[in-house]
């Protein structure tokens, strides 16, 4: 792809950020933030320490939020956007809206679920206060393993293709995927914090809701990220064709 397509991709990947940003915002404000206001109930009632709140609950649930969400969004949008470019073409005979759904569905695994099932969201009052800077860095390093375990999974699958066949290389280079995210698993730590007396219903609605917000909004970036993509791709395709064609006199 030369620069200016590039460059087009990138901007309707960022606005494509934005629209799911959008969409996983009313998510995260219906369904996540009840959850926490619980929470923050909890935590109150049953702690003795109250520090000064910097920021006021109703601004973090508001405009906090919002702008948390829509950087969120639109950084992921850019950065999708620069793997779709390079992607496209590479990982099989796709068209732009199927390599987009591709890609939005990989990354979903890859940068959060895979995490997520090992260190899930806790809401506040959950989670010992002292552990939290490593939780947060095997959160990331489970992240990085992630992505680079699906990276590796489909270039295994690509050199098995010719031998296997393409949705027998896929099934191997799955199987592979799970088998190596299982390792990881059982050899990474596990922190369970959970204080006593805290609801187990409320820690499950608060976890399903933060992944409801991910899965709105990559399912919402593939959709629109691939319509807008394949309004470029294609334009550029032809045009590539046309000036290769001889000319006819």
């Amino acid at each position: 792809m030369n620069s200016v397509t590039v460059r087009t991709l990138l901007v309707r990947g960022m606005l494509a950020g934005l629209a799911a940003g959008l969409l996983a915002l009313v998510v995260a404000y219906l369904l996540g933030e009840p959850q926490v206001d619980a929470a923050i109930a909890f935590e109150d009632a049953h702690s003795h320490e109250h520090g000064v709140e910097v920021v006021s609950r109703g601004v973090q649930s508001t405009a906090g939020l919002a702008t948390g969400v829509l950087v969120y969004g639109v950084a992921l949008g850019g950065i999708a956007a620069l793997v779709f470019c390079f992607a496209l073409g590479r990982i099989g005979r796709f068209g732009a809206r199927t390599t987009a759904a591709l890609l939005s569905g990989a990354a979903l695994v890859a940068v959060y679920l895979v995490p997520f099932l090992k260190y899930p969201a806790n809401p506040p009052a959950v989670g010992d206060p002292d552990t939290i800077g490593t939780r947060t860095a095997l959160f990331f390093l489970m992240m990085l393993l992630g992505i680079l375990l699906a990276v590796a999974a489909t270039m295994f699958g690509r050199r098995l293709a010719p031998k296997l066949g393409n949705w027998n290389a896929t099934v191997a280079a799955g199987a592979a995927f799970v088998v190596a995210i299982g390792l990881a698993y059982a050899f990474l730590p596990a922190y369970d914090n959970v204080p006593e007396g805290f609801p187990g219903t409320l820690l499950w609605q608060f976890r399903l809701s933060a992944l409801a917000i991910q899965l709105v909004l990559w399912t919402a970036f593939g959709l629109i990220f691939g319509h807008l993509a394949e309004r470029v791709v294609p334009a550029r395709q032809e045009a590539t064709a046309a000036e290769a064609a001889p000319a006819v006199s």
